[in-house]
C-alpha cells in the first residue's frame, strides 16, 4: 500500500495529539481518582442493562484478570454490587450501588462539559463537520461491525436552531397517531419550547437531543422551576429509536444535571396512558404523588404529577 505511510503517522499524529487533548496521560481521568479504562467501565455499568463480567470482558477487549481488579476495588469503595444471575446461576450480574451512580454522574457531568469546552470555540457549522468526522473514522475503522458496536449507539447533544420546531412538530405527530390527541397538544409544545427558548437560563436549564446516524431520534427539556426546583419536561424518543435505552439516558442526563445545580426536587407531570414513560420515572425513583382527571387534546385522561427528591 503505498499510501500506508502517510497515513500510519497520521494516525499517530492524530492520536498523540487527542490523547492529551482529553488528558488521557494524565493519572486519573478528568483530574478523577479513576483511570481511563475503570471509567469506561463505569461507564458500561451505568448503561447497560445487568451486565455480566464475561459481556465486559468480550466487548470492551479487556483482559479478564485486570477487569477482575477493576470490579474488585469497585466493591470495596463501595461502587459495584453483585447478584446471582436468575437465569444462569454460574454467572453473577453487575451493578452500580446509589454511591456508584453519583461517582459516576460526577465523571460524565465532567467528560461533558470537557467536551462543550472544546466544542465552544467552533461555529456551529464547524461543530457537525467535527461530529462527521469522528462518526467516518468510526465507521471506516469498524465501529458498526457485529460485536463492535457501540453500547450506547447514538450520541446525545445540546439544543440548535431547527430543533425545537422538530420537537412540536413530532409531538404533534406521534400523539396523533399513537394517542389520538388533536392538535391542541402540539399548540402546547409549542408553547413550551417558544418560552424555553425565550427564557433559556444556560446555566440551570438544558435540553438534550438524541441523534442516531445523524438524524433527531428523541429529546428532553429540565427547565427551573425555583430555586430549587427543576422540571422534567417533553421526554420524547422516535419509535424507530425504542428499545436502545435512549428514553432513560436522557431522564439520567436530566437527574445528574439537577443534582449538580444543587436542585433539591425534580418534579413531571403526564398522564396514565403514557405508560413506556411512566416506567422510566418509576425505574428513576420518581414518585407518583397526585392524579386528576381532565378533558384535554380531545381525550378524557388522567393526568399524573411525580417528583423525585434529590
Amino acid at each position: 500500500m503505498d499510501d500506508a505511510p502517510p497515513l500510519v503517522e497520521a494516525v499517530r499524529h492524530f492520536n498523540r495529539f487527542y490523547t492529551r487533548r482529553i488528558g488521557v496521560l494524565q493519572e486519573g481521568l478528568l483530574k478523577s481518582p479513576y483511570s481511563l479504562a475503570e471509567a469506561r467501565v463505569l461507564y458500561e455499568l451505568a448503561h447497560r442493562e445487568d451486565p455480566a463480567a464475561s459481556a465486559l470482558v468480550r466487548d470492551l477487549g479487556l483482559d479478564a484478570g485486570y477487569l477482575s481488579r477493576i470490579l474488585k476495588g469497585f466493591e470495596k469503595s463501595g461502587l459495584v454490587r453483585r447478584s446471582r444471575s436468575k437465569s444462569d446461576g454460574r454467572q453473577s450480574i453487575l451493578s452500580l450501588t446509589a454511591k456508584g451512580r453519583k461517582a459516576f454522574g460526577a465523571l460524565d457531568g465532567q467528560s461533558s462539559e470537557e467536551v462543550r469546552g472544546m466544542a465552544g470555540i467552533l461555529a456551529l457549522a464547524d461543530r457537525r463537520r467535527l461530529a462527521d468526522a469522528m462518526r467516518t473514522i468510526e465507521r471506516l475503522l469498524g465501529g458498526d461491525r457485529i460485536g463492535m458496536a457501540p453500547a450506547v449507539p447514538y450520541v446525545l447533544r445540546p439544543h440548535q436552531p431547527g430543533d425545537m420546531g422538530w420537537v412540536a412538530h413530532r409531538h404533534g405527530v406521534l400523539y396523533a397517531q399513537e394517542y389520538g390527541w388533536d392538535e391542541t397538544f402540539e399548540a402546547l409544545v409549542a408553547e413550551i419550547v417558544a418560552k424555553f427558548i425565550r427564557k433559556f437560563d444556560s446555566r440551570r436549564e438544558r435540553c438534550w437531543m438524541a441523534e442516531r446516524d445523524g438524524e433527531v431520534v428523541g429529546s428532553v427539556f429540565l427547565v427551573k422551576r425555583s430555586k430549587t426546583v427543576a422540571q422534567l419536561r417533553l421526554l420524547l424518543v422516535e419509535p424507530k429509536a425504542r428499545g436502545l435505552g435512549i428514553g432513560r439516558r436522557l431522564v439520567e442526563e436530566c437527574i445528574r444535571f439537577a443534582r449538580r445545580k444543587d436542585y433539591r426536587k425534580i418534579v413531571l407531570w403526564t398522564n396514565d396512558t403514557l405508560t413506556a414513560a411512566r416506567k422510566i420515572y418509576e425505574r428513576a425513583s420518581f414518585r407518583l404523588v397526585e392524579e386528576n382527571r381532565h378533558n384535554s387534546f380531545g381525550k378524557d385522561l388522567v393526568g399524573q404529577n411525580w417528583e423525585l427528591e434529590l
